[in-house]
């Protein structure tokens, strides 16, 4: 796990490495891996100006020419893929496969960008005047900051910067200052294709390294358009007033306690199969991990038992070894708070499967299922652990409505091969979510639907879709090609 090689290979020089006052350690085993420096004021403040500067310039080139940069940005991360993906497992402790996947998503997404900087579409309006035509179009909005989470640390910052570009405007970002190393690599890799396109402003990207203080000089600046934030609702609840005093915009992806619903018709080994990824993949750190179950009684008997036997044989061990399926929690403050939730849910009379802490560095544990018999306490609160809250549930409507019983209203599913409970959970009166999946877990998102959650989620949408529409301004234009001044609504004022 030589980091300090890898690292130069993605474009990182040693020296950014080590003399730094942020101590970078991998939750692979605990070990200090690098000490990076944290931006002061004064870098941050001149990030910020040369972000400004860089749109000013940046929204003037053609959207297409925009595209070309996102593409060469996209050539450079296929041709790093591996290096990038065991960095992101490094850094983050998700297993190998997660972290190749995870710059596939970024891939994926500079390809949908580069199609999207020819599609950024407006309207022709008809007009009621005579020799008038209207139409709304999009501008660049303006330097774009993001706000990313240590679980997935390059992905959701490609999300957002990808689009940013396209759409006309230059990015800060501030990463996790538990995963510090891959935002690093990634500026790297964005300024290797910069110079390949020749003419990119100075400053168009731009990474700021620090904690709470470093996202509020994000969030407090006027320069700052958009703010997009991912994270704890708790967070939430901070930037979005804060940036609302300011009259700028957020795009907010926070919490999500989702569920899943197995009915009587399921295909139960195909159910099996996708619980298991989406409540102990990623050791239960994604946002969309499913975190509650709710099983028909009359299968229960026959389910339950099944997944208990299943969580027992996942592997649980390094994330760079082969056949690893689950890698350790971030750090010890989620260890503890999977072990309180643990706590609470046995004190409400829970049943608990799982939960031990394994081996001796880093922070492995066993997936944990948590058989309650009621929909409260503990259950209707997220802790970003591989924790499983099973219940059982007698009709469809009790089902949906303890689903959509919780704060959070990010991602949802169920499993049935009855069209009839398929539609109903998918119409207007079942998932409150902004994602809702049938036959196949919460988790798993692709690039092409836009990415996001209803309530205490936050409401933002990223990735695919129209989502292109948060990183742009739009504008009514009305054009006069008459020598007359007809007036809307018949208005006369006649001079």
């Amino acid at each position: 796990m030589n980091v300090t090689e890898l690292m130069s290979r993605l474009g990182v020089d040693e020296a950014a490495l080590a003399g730094g006052a942020l101590v970078v350690t991998t939750p692979i085993d605990g070990s200090e891996i690098a000490r990076v420096a944290i931006d002061d004021a004064a870098s941050i403040e001149a990030k910020i100006a040369g972000a400004q500067e860089a749109f000013l310039a940046w929204r003037a080139i053609p959207a297409p020419r925009r595209g070309e940069l996102v593409r060469l940005f996209g050539e450079e991360l296929r041709a790093h893929k591996d290096d990038l993906g065991r960095l992101v497992t490094i850094d983050c402790g998700k297993i190998l496969s997660e972290g190749l996947g995870e710059v596939q998503e970024m891939i994926d997404i500079c390809d949908f960008a580069v199609g999207l900087s020819r599609q950024l579409y407006g309207l022709t309006i008809a007009s009621e005047r005579p020799g008038h035509h209207m139409r709304e179009s999009w501008q660049p909005l303006g330097p774009v900051g993001i706000i990313s989470a240590f679980n997935f640390p390059v992905a959701v910052w490609s999300w957002n910067a990808a689009l940013a570009l396209v759409c006309g405007n230059s990015c800060v970002w501030k990463p996790s200052e538990k995963t510090p190393l891959t935002a690093l690599a990634v500026q790297a890799l964005f300024e290797r294709a910069a110079v390949k396109f020749g003419d990119a402003p100075e400053g168009l990207s731009s990474v700021i390294i620090g904690g709470r203080e470093t996202g509020e000089a994000l969030v407090d600046d006027a320069r700052i358009a958009l703010v997009s934030a991912t994270g704890s609702t708790r967070m939430g609840r901070e930037v979005g007033p804060r940036v609302a005093a300011r009259f700028g915009r957020v795009l907010l992806e926070l919490g999500g306690n989702n569920a899943g619903v197995v009915t009587p018709s399921a295909d139960l080994d195909l159910a099996l199969r996708a619980v298991c990824f989406a409540a102990a993949g990623t050791a239960g750190q994604r946002c969309t991990s499913l975190r509650r179950l709710f099983v028909h009684k009359s299968i229960y008997d026959d389910f339950v038992p099944r997944l208990k036997t299943a969580y027992q044989s996942l592997p649980v061990g390094d994330p760079l070894e082969a056949g690893t399926l689950v890698g350790p929690l971030i750090d010890h403050a989620s260890f503890d708070c999977m072990h309180y939730a643990l706590d609470r849910a046995k004190a409400q009379g829970g049943a608990i499967t799982g939960g031990a802490h394994l081996g001796e560095a880093g922070w492995y544990v066993r997936p944990a299922i948590v058989e309650l018999a009621e929909h409260e306490g503990i259950v209707l609160e997220e802790t970003f652990a591989p924790i499983l809250y099973v219940m059982p549930y007698e009709t469809l409507d009790e089902a949906i409505a303890m689903q959509n019983g919780v704060a959070q209203g990010l991602s949802s599913c169920i499993f049935t091969r009855d069209i009839l409970e398929a539609e109903r959970f998918l119409s207007a009166a079942g998932s409150d979510c902004g994602i809702a999946n049938v036959n196949i877990g919460p988790s798993g998102a692709e690039i092409g639907g836009a990415f996001g959650g209803e309530k205490e989620t936050g409401g933002g949408r990223e990735s695919g879709s129209d989502a292109w529409k948060a990183y742009m301004r739009r504008q009514t234009q009305t054009v006069n090609y008459s020598t007359e001044l007809p007036l809307a609504q018949g208005v006369k004022f006649d001079i």
